[in-house]
């Protein structure tokens, strides 16, 4: 890759940054917000869900208009919406009021998201597209490693508001990065001779089985893993015994530990196959979502932070080749709207992930959780069915 093309991913992975952060930092603060709200492990997991959902929504009614905009303009203006939901959140004194706050930060977070996939493949060859969504992917490192540490040790000692309002001030700057560096992308307005029908773009999936597949993995991979995030911080809290300060280590270490796999997994998978590497780090995540939701009560620390890092570990490595391979079966002038279809389809599976598993935990009156066992089962399975449907997936942008 060139050197205006690395300029233009480490932007897009400061905007990824902040993004993933405003997502990442509920997981960890579950059982503080629990004790805020006096909720319940359901209540909480609806309130992760709610975001995913608003987000699956927003990303598939600009599938109808995206692609007729310069991306930079797009990617400005949800940017600008992500971060005045963000400073909502960092506002809302109720539940009902933080649950509205968080519709409103995945409205515009969703179609954040899909156009930061979009600029990547409108601007990175196939040849190098794993090793730029390694890129992208080491911004969820990056937010593991000092986001998430960072705002939890803020939700600790001052309140749980606070870590929103670190994301609003870090997206700030990242937006005036954005507005005055980032070039213009509008090589798919260029390309295209004829502007389709807006809703050619669900016609042109629906009548492409290789897109339809692709759409069925991101939503497979994606709902065997958020099924198991909500529900465990307070697994490990209430269930294993782990202190709730020790939780932020899980994202500390885990999230190093990729910053340092993910560029080494991206350029194997350009190099020996994306299918190849997704299969093989899919079939090794089956250990640590078994061990992570069996894990006994008393388990010593540095046992569960090994899980937890083989966890962190595996699921990145698995994801970077998934999102390239995903990314191939569409042209550049289509990009714009298949993304941010698939990103609909992968806030939806996340939300559903969420909601369901959280219908399928309980409560004891001492704060235990009850079949979060089941919850990995069911994780193991989605794994299993995306290595199979992966396997269907033909590539055409080469």
């Amino acid at each position: 890759m060139t050197k205006p093309q690395k300029f233009i991913l480490f932007l897009l992975a400061c905007v990824q940054f902040t993004n993933i952060m405003d997502f990442m930092i509920m997981m960890p603060m579950g059982p503080i917000l629990i004790r805020a709200f006096k909720t319940t492990p359901q209540g909480f997991s609806f309130l992760v869900s709610v975001y995913s959902i608003s987000a699956g929504i927003s990303g598939f009614i600009s599938a109808f208009f995206v692609d007729k905009f310069d991306r930079k303009k797009i990617l400005i203006t949800a940017y600008v919406g992500f971060l005045i939901g963000t400073f909502l959140c960092a506002i809302a004194p109720t539940y009902d009021l933080l649950m509205v706050a968080r519709i409103v930060a995945g409205i515009f977070g969703g179609v954040l998201g899909s156009q930061v996939l979009s600029i990547v493949g409108d601007t990175i060859g196939y040849e190098h597209r794993a090793e730029a969504m390694s890129f992208i992917m080491a911004a969820f490192s990056t937010a593991s490693v000092v986001g998430v540490p960072v705002g939890m040790w803020l939700a600790s000692e001052i309140s749980w508001h606070v870590p929103f309002v670190f994301v609003v001030a870090i997206g700030l700057i990242n937006l005036v990065l954005i507005y005055r560096y980032l070039p213009s992308v509008t090589s798919h307005i260029h390309t295209s001779k004829e502007k389709p029908n807006p809703f050619a773009v669900i016609t042109n999936i629906a009548q492409d089985s290789n897109q339809l597949r692709a759409l069925a993995l991101s939503a497979i991979v994606i709902f065997g893993h958020f099924c198991t995030i909500p529900s465990l911080s307070p697994y490990l809290t209430k269930n294993v015994g782990m202190g709730e300060k020790n939780i932020s280590l899980i994202y500390l270490i885990g999230g190093a530990i990729t910053i340092f796999s993910s560029r080494i997994v991206g350029k194997l998978a350009d190099r020996t196959g994306k299918y190849k590497i997704f299969a093989v780090f899919a079939l090794l995540f089956l250990i640590p979502v078994f061990l992570m939701t069996n894990i006994p009560f008393g388990t010593p620390l540095w046992q569960i932070l090994t899980i937890s890092t083989l966890f962190f570990l595996f699921a990145n490595s698995r994801t970077i080749p998934m999102q390239a391979l995903v990314s191939g079966v569409v042209s550049n002038e289509n990009r714009g709207g298949f993304t941010s279809i698939n990103s609909s389809v992968i806030q939806l599976a996340s939300g559903a992930g969420s909601f369901i598993a959280g219908l399928m935990v309980e409560q004891t009156k001492n704060g235990q959780l009850l079949h979060y066992q089941n919850v990995g089962y069911m994780s193991i399975a989605f794994i299993l069915l995306g290595i199979v449907v992966g396997s269907t997936i033909k590539t055409v942008d080469k």
